[in-house]
């Protein structure tokens, strides 16, 4: 029986496809266009950040969602939840370590936010996994009761966030050595940003590598591709799947911490206030799509932050607007998944 190595052996003898450079292109052609409108050099260089910056974590919410789509063909309306969780599990290191919080050290203030994180991860992804086995499992190939099922599941979570945590907004302070900015001439770049920042492109280049360079990742296009075929070669793609989900529900977890030392303040909706954004980035960037996913983010972002600082009003559709342009211009987004 052919296994996957000889068809990765086959495959990497074949020649490559030109791959498609355009919409790699938007994110560094909108910045340079929006320079001249904005003016100064400073602001201009303040606004991209913070996009870029707001952009990863949009990113790293998004992709776990656009990777469960794209593998299970899964309409997680519920995706939300899994940000809001990891959110307030967060609290849970970041409230009793407070004097870690507040110390003027960034090794205290690293090494608090790194066990934020991986609690929020390993909660969330343990959450994802009886999420789809109880819940997903037996809605598969479903899709209107996918959507309903799984909107329910994030009202109850909602609840459930208000019975262990309280109704009441809870403040989440940044580290001390994450607050204020880094002033380079006239701009201002904000310490959490250039975090963020570096945070969402670890994801990212973590991501490429695992689905371009090791044996899951290519399993797992494998199967985005043609999972029937991944079945037939003797591989049991629904364990993929229970990981994939398990990953994707980690990454909204690591999101929701993010999204929110960013607000500042955690509510129980938090995740569903960015669902809509989320999707919404998906779709751009192409079902299924983590590249795209990932420049979906950038443009996303970028122009919410160029809008509301040249037209606010603007800025209040910003994100439907992008999404019907590229629509119009690539009704399956900027790099839709083969069978999508």
């Amino acid at each position: 029986m052919t296994t996957i190595s000889n068809v990765a052996a086959q495959d990497s003898a074949l020649p490559k496809v030109r791959v498609d450079l355009l919409p790699l292109l938007l994110v560094p052609v909108l910045a340079l266009l929006m320079l001249p409108l904005i003016g100064s050099f400073p602001t201009w260089v303040t606004l991209t950040v913070a996009g870029l910056a707001m952009g990863m974590m949009v990113f790293m919410m998004a992709s776990g969602l656009t990777l469960i789509f794209g593998l299970m063909d899964v309409l997680n309306f519920g995706h939300g939840a899994f940000v809001s969780v990891g959110a307030f599990t967060a609290t849970l290191v970041l409230l009793p370590m407070k004097s870690w919080v507040e110390a003027d050290s960034i090794l205290l203030n690293l090494s608090v936010l790194g066990l934020a994180i991986l609690l929020a991860m390993l909660v969330t992804g343990l959450l994802g996994w009886a999420f789809e086995r109880i819940i997903i499992r037996p809605v598969y190939g479903l899709h209107l009761k996918q959507i309903l099922i799984t909107m329910g599941g994030m009202i109850v979570a909602e609840q459930l966030i208000h019975v262990i945590w309280g109704a009441e907004q809870i403040p989440l302070q940044l580290p001390t050595t994450f607050r204020g900015a880094f002033i380079i001439g006239d701009a201002a770049l904000e310490k959490y940003r250039l975090i963020a920042v570096g945070v969402g492109l670890t994801v990212f280049v973590t991501m490429f590598l695992v689905l371009n360079r090791t044996k899951v990742g290519l399993l797992i296009r494998a199967g985005v591709e043609n999972g029937e075929m991944v079945e037939a070669l003797g591989y049991r793609i629904r364990r993929l799947f229970v990981g994939v989900f398990m990953a994707g529900s980690a990454l909204a977890g690591l999101g929701g911490v993010m999204w929110g030392l960013y607000k500042e303040t955690l509510t129980a909706a938090i995740g569903g206030e960015i669902t809509v954004l989320v999707f919404i980035v998906i779709i751009i960037g192409g079902l299924g799509s983590v590249g795209g996913c990932f420049i979906g983010a950038m443009l996303v972002a970028l122009i919410a932050n160029y809008a509301g600082f040249l037209a606010p009003k603007v800025a209040l559709v910003s994100d439907i607007l992008l999404m019907v342009t590229v629509l119009l211009w690539r009704p399956q987004g900027l790099y839709p998944v083969a069978k999508r």
